[in-house]
């Protein structure tokens, strides 16, 4: 090959390795991404914004209305009934779920054979945790001839409709959340591999026994992951559903009438679009400004070590 063929073969090359490099490539590497973000995400927020502000019934043409579906919502006891135990549901599940998490990681993070099975097994009611058959079984096993009850019995005890007392049906759903710590141990158990052992050998020789290492070592090196896990439990839980559509349809006595219910059941069963957008906006601004409470008092108790252990 001649010199002259050498010389433009590379500058070929090099004009493809700097049309790769410029930003129209990114673009293009990320356009699935990016037209289901604006097609599926994007513009039905911008819509549900419009419709909010709307009287729109699915069946009619949106009517512009203003901020009267806000005003009807500030004086409307079922969004406040529906809040309240939302927030009651969010308080309960959401520590509960992390510490059943946690302790359960630290538990499998040992070198034991046959772990894997182990970590597979107690992983995988995550994986159906929220489907409509796991929450009609949970109905069936809290039910008043369910199989607690039928348990209770031979040992003389006579129960409850756990999931038709206003008093029991609330724990029953937060019972299932908690049952469902799979992703958050995950995380927990890939934040305890980041963990140096030489911290662990080094208190020992100081006669820190396991539970100073584990309130003085493992608690704060896992504050990020336990920061992490604390948002996106709380971000699920203000949108759960499923099990108090399937378990309890807001019953008995709304005692779990939860926010995303509400908000279904005004959109699809009254067909008050334009009320349940309102709705929409709204648990937005609670879980903005939950996350957010989450966000600043974080510098007191999240460290990092990239700072030197300090609190960020």
């Amino acid at each position: 090959m001649e010199a002259s063929d050498s010389v433009a073969l590379t500058k070929s090359r090099t004009a493809r390795i700097k049309r790769w490099d410029s930003p129209v490539a990114g673009y293009i590497a990320i356009s699935p991404w990016l037209l289901g973000f604006l097609v599926l995400t994007l513009y039905p927020m911008v819509q549900s914004l419009y419709y909010s502000f709307t009287d729109f019934s699915l069946l009619e043409a949106p009517n512009w209305i203003g901020l009267r579906n806000y005003e009807k919502i500030s004086t409307d006891a079922t969004f406040y009934q529906s809040v309240k135990v939302t927030f009651i549901y969010v308080l309960c599940s959401v520590p509960l779920r992390l510490v059943a998490a946690l302790l359960i990681a630290v538990l499998l993070a040992k070198n034991v054979k046959g772990m894997s099975a182990y970590r597979t097994m107690i992983y995988f009611p995550s994986l159906i945790g929220g489907s409509i058959a796991v929450s009609i079984l949970w109905k069936n096993i809290f039910g008043k001839d369910g199989y607690i009850n039928y348990l209770l019995s031979h040992l003389g005890i006579e129960g409850t409709g756990y999931v038709t007392n206003p008093d029991t049906a609330l724990g029953t759903l937060i019972l299932l959340v908690v049952w469902q710590f799979g992703s958050a141990m995950v995380i927990f158990l890939a934040g305890l591999k980041q963990i140096p052992n030489d911290l662990y050998e080094a208190s020992s020789v100081d006669g820190a026994g396991k539970v100073t290492q584990f309130f003085k070592i493992t608690l704060p090196m896992l504050s990020p992951t336990i920061y992490f896990n604390t948002v996106m439990g709380i971000i699920g839980a203000f949108q759960m559903f499923t099990p108090a559509m399937i378990i309890t349809h807001g019953g008995p006595m709304n005692s779990t009438y939860v926010y995303a219910l509400y908000l279904y059941d005004r959109a699809f069963s009254q067909l008050q679009m334009g009320y349940a957008s309102g709705l929409a906006w709204v648990m937005l601004l609670i879980i903005a400004a939950s996350t957010s409470i989450i966000f600043v008092t974080s510098k007191y108790w999240v460290f990092y070590e990239s700072e030197g252990g300090r609190k960020r």
